[in-house]
This record gives C-alpha cells, structure tokens and sequence, in this order.
C-alpha cells in the first residue's frame, strides 16, 4: 500500500496514457496511433537494449574501479585534467540523455566532484560526438564549432554556479518521494 501510495502520480499518468492509445486505436485517431506505433514503440526497444547493457558496464566499473583511482583523476582536487576527463567521457558517449544519469550517479558515488559531474551532464547533453557528426551533415562545420566554442563556456559556467549554489548542501540520494508526492 506504500508503494501505491509513494507513485499513485506516475500510475496515474500510465494509466492516462494507456487509455488514450487504446481510445486512438478504438476511435482510429491518426496521432494517438502514430505516437504508439512510432515513437512510443521505437523508445520504448531503445530502452530496453540500451539501459540493460548501459547497467552492466556501470556494475563492472563499480566494482572493478576503486574509489581511490576516481577521486584522485575526477575527485575535489583533480583541477583541469579531472575536467578534461570527464568532458572526454561525455563527448565520447553515445546515447540519450538518461543514459547519463546513472553514470553521473556512479561517479558521484565513487567519488567524482560536483563540478566534474555538473560538467559531465552538461557536456553530455550538448556535445556528444555523435551529435555532432549528425550535426555537421546537416549544418555545417562551420557551424557546429562555433555553437560548442560557445556552448562549451556556457556549460563551464553553469558548472560552477551550481557547484557554488550546492556547495553547502548535502548531496545525498534517499529513497523518499520528492516534496509534493507522498
């Protein structure tokens, strides 16, 4: 009955969800189907390929990287190479965006600093290389180097405002429902 309780909101929007596609089909609405048929049913084969895989390499690297080696290259005191190290391994990902945020979360759990996890998740979101190879077949060289040589300081900005806003904060990960959801 806690369970319930914790996410009668998300079973709620599932439940809205399920019988809007099955009113489409029903009715023959043309976009409710199409949403099943191409979106909702290309994200949902994403998923589950991707996530299963994505959690045994970060399961092999929890247990096979000590805590001492990521705080040393990526931790409070890595500087500009524990930066760099963390931009590498954002620009060289490849995946959607919830991809990272299980990799942000074993970073921070191995030891990895605020700012190199804010950097990690904003660089990941915008500058992945196989973004912007697709990028540059569309707009151009030209363009995707001057939208990252000014994305890269923005992301680098926003890094360290939020590092600077929680640094005081306790940064804990509980289980309880977020304030507004009991």
């Amino acid at each position: 009955m806690q369970l319930l309780k914790k996410y009668c909101f998300d079973i709620i929007v599932i439940m809205a969800f399920a019988v809007f596609i099955v009113c489409s089909f029903i009715s023959g609405f043309g976009p409710g189907i199409e949403i099943f048929r191409g979106n909702f049913r290309s994200f949902v084969a994403e998923l589950f390929m991707l996530l299963p895989l994505m959690f045994i390499l970060l399961g092999l690297f929890d247990v096979w990287v000590p805590r001492e080696k990521v705080e040393k290259h990526i931790g409070k005191d890595s500087g500009l190479k524990g930066s760099l190290i963390v931009s590498l391994l954002a620009f060289l990902q490849a995946g959607p965006l919830y991809a990272a945020f299980p990799v942000a979360y074993t970073l921070w759990k191995k030891g990895c600093s605020r700012f190199n996890i804010f950097l990690y998740l904003g660089a990941f979101s915008t500058m992945k290389i196989p973004m912007l190879m697709f990028e540059i077949g569309f707009l151009g060289v030209k363009f995707s180097l001057l939208r990252v040589s000014l994305t890269l300081p923005a992301v680098i900005a926003i890094a360290f405002i939020l590092q600077f806003l929680y640094r005081n904060k306790p940064f804990d990960i509980s289980n309880e429902a977020p304030p507004g959801r009991s």
